[in-house]
This record gives structure tokens, sequence and C-alpha cells, in this order.
């Protein structure tokens, strides 16, 4: 009954991918974990700025709390998306543009798992009689209470330095995700954004000033490309003195 039931979601899900649309399943995963993205960082942000006392620890609790959430969620997020049809809309067009698309995905996914478990490591390293919960149920610590002192801060320091390098990169992919989306909807005016938001309406397929200016970019920026890169392959080799 329950391999029957794993068909039929699966073959719902594929009746959306076929449609060039995401399933409502990947639509909630989609926009939950942009919430929750935003929430961490303002309230990490926030959090920071506090006065050392209760009020930071229990901020630095529900940033814990809600790190712990994302990482579960991202996890259920990968799992659906290997178990799913993956959508095949216009963005997967050839060229550097599905290229790129690409490696902001996977980016996004080493952000969104490396972020809480750096976070994870933190908290285990420099706190670990702390007791921690995730709503309600209680979280355990990651094994470190056999290092020595010196290791445990070795660990939080390295897991700091990555929670905040992961940061940074989320910040730049975040526009770079964004204006990646606004391309999609209002030069190319394509199915992208309408097939991960349904509420917004797929433009008319029609040539605009946008697209032309934006092709003539590419083929500016393509055209130095060619002269630039045969320069460099086909660069002679330095002469060597006969020995």
């Amino acid at each position: 009954m329950i391999d029957r039931l794993v068909v039929n979601i699966l073959e719902w899900a594929a009746g959306h991918a076929d449609e060039g649309r995401f399933s409502p399943v990947a639509i909630v995963f989609h926009w939950t974990m942009a919430a929750m993205v935003f929430f961490q960082l303002g309230w990490g942000w926030w959090m920071g700025r506090l006065p050392v006392g209760g009020g930071k620890v229990a901020a630095y609790d529900v940033h814990f709390a809600v790190g712990v959430l994302m990482l579960v969620l991202v996890i259920a997020r990968g799992s659906w998306r290997l178990l799913a049809p993956d959508v095949i809309n216009d963005a997967d067009k050839p060229g550097w543009e599905s290229i790129a698309a690409r490696i902001t995905h996977y980016v996004f996914y080493s952000c969104l798992f490396g972020l809480p478990l750096s976070g994870w490591a933190m908290v285990s390293a420099t706190a670990r009689e702390q007791e921690l919960s995730l709503v309600g149920l209680p979280w355990p610590l990651l094994p470190l209470q056999d290092l020595s002192n010196p290791a445990l801060w070795a660990v939080e320091a390295a897991a700091e330095w990555m929670h905040w390098t992961l940061i940074v990169c989320l910040l730049a992919m975040i526009p770079i995700h964004v204006g990646g989306a606004l391309k999609h909807q209002i030069i190319d005016r394509d199915d992208v954004v309408h097939g991960m938001l349904p509420i917004v309406p797929q433009p008319p397929r029609r040539r605009t000033g946008w697209q032309r200016r934006w092709r003539a970019v590419e083929k500016r920026i393509a055209a130095l490309a060619s002269r630039l890169w045969p320069a460099s392959r086909h660069r002679p080799e330095p002469r060597r003195r006969p020995t």
C-alpha cells in the first residue's frame, strides 16, 4: 500500500514536471527555505548586536533551532528532488546561462547544508553542557566531548570561519538568483518564474527592446571572448636554449 502511494505521488509530481512546472511540494520547500534564510540572516545580524546576557542566549537558542530545522528541510528537499522527476523548462536551454544556473543551484545547496552544520559544530565545541532542543524534542550535540580544550577551540574557530564564509557566499548568491529570475520574466519572457510561482502569470512571448539589448551585449562578450581565448591557447612557447 505504501509503495503504491509513493508511486501515485511521484506520478502526480511528474504531471507537473511534464507541464514545465514544479510540484506544490517543491514550491512549498522552495519558499519555506527562502523565508527561513531571510529570517536567519536578519536574526543573526540582530542577535550579534545584543549585549551579553539572558536575552542574547535566548536569541542564540532560536537561531540554532531554526538552523537545525533548515537542515532537516534541506535534506527532505534534496530527497524529494532525487525522487521526483526534474522539471525541464526554458532555464534548461543549452548555453552558459544553464550552466551558471546549475552552479548557483549547487552553491545554494552547499550553503544550506554547511551553515547549520557549521553552527552545530560551533555550539557543540563551546557549549558542551548546554541542553539543546528542536520544537520541544532533544537534539544531540556532536560527539566532541573527548577532545582537549585546545582542540575544541580549534574546531570552534574553523566552524565559525566556515559559517561566516558561507554567509558571505549566500549573500552573493541571493541577488544573482533573483536577478536571473527577473531576467527570465522580463527579458526572456519564458516560463521559469511561473513554474515556481504560479500566481505570477507567464508573459506573452514576443520580442522586446530589452531582449535586443541583452542579445547585443551577449554578442559583444562572445566576440571579445573568441578573440581572447585563441590568443591565450595559441600563444607561442618560449624558445629554449640549446644544451
